[in-house]
C-alpha cells in the first residue's frame, strides 16, 4: 500500500522544509491557503496545492492531489516516530483508519498526565485527534466538514458511526507544545475539554470557534 501524506499549513515557513524532510517512502502534498509556506518549499518532489482559508478546505484539496492508497494527515509541527510507514502498512491490513498515541514534545511532566489521559480516551472512544497523525484508507475518505474546528474528530467520528475498523499504533508521534506554551498548559487543557463536552453536547462548531484562539 502507498502512502500519501496530507500537509495543511498556513505560515508554516519556519518549520514546512524541515517536517518534508523527516518523511520518507511517501508521496508528500503540502496545502496552503496563502501561498507564503509554498513558496519556501525546496524540494522539487512536493505536490503543493494552493486553495482557500480553512483546515477542513485545505485537507479536502490536498487529499483530491493525493494518489495514494492511505492518506495520512499530519500538523506541520507534529514529528512521526522512527519505521512509521511500515507501522502503518501493517495497521491497514486490519483497519481502516487509525492514528499514533499521543506524545507531546516538552519534558515536563505534566504534559505525560496530559499524554496519559489523551491516550485512555483515545482507546475508549476510537476517536483520535488530528496532532495524532490520522489515517485512513483512501476509498474510506469522503471528505472534512467544513467546520472552523474539529474537523478531525467528526472525521473520525464520521468513520466510527460508519462502523469502520480503527486500529491505534502503540508508538507515539511528538506533536509540538507550542499552544500550551504560548497559552498556558492548565488554561489549554480545560478549554479543550471544555470545547470538546459543548461539541458533544450538540453545539455546532462554528458557534465555538470564538473561543478557540488563532486557528485559520
Amino acid at each position: 500500500m502507498t502512502i500519501s501524506v496530507v500537509i495543511p499549513v498556513f505560515n508554516e515557513q519556519n518549520s514546512i522544509n524541515c517536517a518534508i524532510s523527516r518523511l520518507n517512502d511517501c508521496e508528500i502534498v503540502v496545502s496552503d491557503c496563502n501561498g507564503r509556506t509554498l513558496d519556501i518549499i525546496a524540494s522539487e518532489k512536493v505536490i503543493k496545492v494552493m486553495t482557500l482559508k480553512g483546515r477542513g478546505v485545505q485537507m479536502n484539496k490536498g487529499a483530491e492531489a493525493a494518489t495514494g492508497d492511505i492518506l495520512l494527515f499530519l500538523h506541520c509541527d507534529t514529528k512521526l516516530p522512527e519505521n512509521w510507514r511500515e507501522s502503518v502498512v501493517k495497521c491497514m491490513e486490519t483497519s481502516d483508519y487509525g492514528a499514533f498515541m499521543l506524545g507531546i514534545d516538552n519534558k515536563r511532566p505534566v504534559f505525560r498526565i496530559i499524554e496519559f489521559f489523551s491516550n485512555i480516551r483515545c482507546r475508549l472512544t476510537r476517536i483520535p485527534y488530528g496532532d495524532q497523525a490520522i489515517f485512513m484508507k483512501k476509498e474510506c475518505f469522503h471528505g472534512y466538514k467544513h467546520y472552523r474546528i474539529f474537523e478531525d474528530f467528526r472525521l473520525m467520528q464520521d468513520a466510527k458511526r460508519a462502523g469502520l475498523k480503527f486500529g491505534l499504533i502503540n508508538k507515539k508521534v511528538q506533536t509540538s507544545a507550542r499552544r500550551w506554551e504560548k497559552e498556558g498548559v492548565l488554561l489549554t487543557t480545560f478549554r479543550n475539554w471544555y470545547l470538546t463536552l459543548r461539541y458533544l453536547s450538540g453545539v455546532h462548531p462554528d458557534n465555538l470557534k470564538t473561543h478557540y484562539g488563532d486557528t485559520r
